[in-house]
């Protein structure tokens, strides 16, 4: 059959709607596509490797960070990431592990495709306090300082580097909010910042006037939603459930992120599950479209 130029031209405007179509189809409010932090499938991708990240692809997701992996090569993970149609594209990793083994983790990050390293833990002085909940200002200033060295270490490598926030970093410590602390004194150049919107609203900051007031320096954003209640001890109590079903409304913080952020990336991460682990990665992923 012979095929026209107009044939042609017509046949490739209706392919490129429907890539459009389907873009649009797996996008956020962002414009981006939908990741997901596989810490939410934390159990089932040690077990199954290839049908979890199966799993997370029909759910509609095309991006991925990693957290916990099977024990496999990085050749072998990247090839299950390829067969999935998947792109991992940051890494979270722990701040003990950074500190003495940069250079071979984000090698192997590097293999699987990331683009940004995230420190997801902060890491005490020497002779510090033992955690985040007991750290003063000065553990956090000492993090500061070590997060600058291993950005620098990170651009050397072509990769970027960032800080991932907690419950912890949002309350008050010596008079002072550590996050408001380490946005302040960290150089944009060598540290970034993957907001966990859940985590700041857990630690009692509001994420959408951390993005206002601190604009260009989060790259990403962690998506997730908390119950908030009273328990029978009439003290308050958080509870993880799935996007929309809890307290967090996330329309307005991301409009602010559009407004003051340059967000290259976010992932729905599920802490827990209020339903079957594929029905829930597929509810998250709904409720993100439905923002756009």
């Amino acid at each position: 059959m012979k095929i026209t130029r107009r044939d042609f031209i017509g046949g490739s405007a209706a392919l490129a709607a429907t890539l459009m179509a389907r873009r649009r189809a797996l996008a956020n409010p962002l414009g981006l596509p939908i990741g997901l932090q596989l810490y939410s499938v934390r159990q089932q991708i040690t077990q199954d490797l290839d049908a979890t990240l199966a799993a997370v692809a029909d759910a509609g997701y095309t991006e991925v960070e990693a957290s916990v992996w099977p024990d496999k090569s990085a050749k072998e993970i990247r090839a299950a990431l390829d067969k999935a149609g998947l792109r991992c594209v940051s890494a979270l990793r722990g701040f003990d592990e950074l500190h003495t083994r940069f250079d071979e983790l984000v090698s192997r990050d590097l293999e699987l495709g990331a683009r940004f390293v995230i420190c997801g833990n902060p890491g005490p002085r020497p002779g510090g306090a033992g955690s985040a909940q007991h750290m003063t200002l000065d553990d956090w200033y000492y993090c500061a300082d070590q997060f600058e060295i291993m950005g620098e270490a990170a651009n050397r490598m072509g990769i970027r580097f960032g800080y991932h926030n907690h419950p912890e970093e949002s309350k008050p410590t010596d008079g002072k909010i550590p996050m408001l602390e380490l946005l302040r004194v960290t150089d944009p150049e060598k540290v970034t910042f993957e907001l966990d919107c859940g985590w700041a609203v857990v630690g009692g900051a509001n994420p959408s006037e951390i993005l206002r007031d601190y604009p260009h320096r989060f790259s990403m954003l962690h998506v997730k939603d908390f119950y908030f209640a009273k328990n029978p001890l009439k003290k308050r109590g958080v509870r993880d459930t799935e996007l929309g079903l809890g307290t967090i409304d996330y329309a307005p913080i991301f409009a602010q992120a559009a407004k003051t952020q340059r967000i290259e990336h976010t992932f729905v991460e599920q802490e827990g599950w209020d339903m079957p682990w594929k029905d829930s990665l597929k509810a998250d992923a709904a409720y993100m479209r439905k923002l756009v």
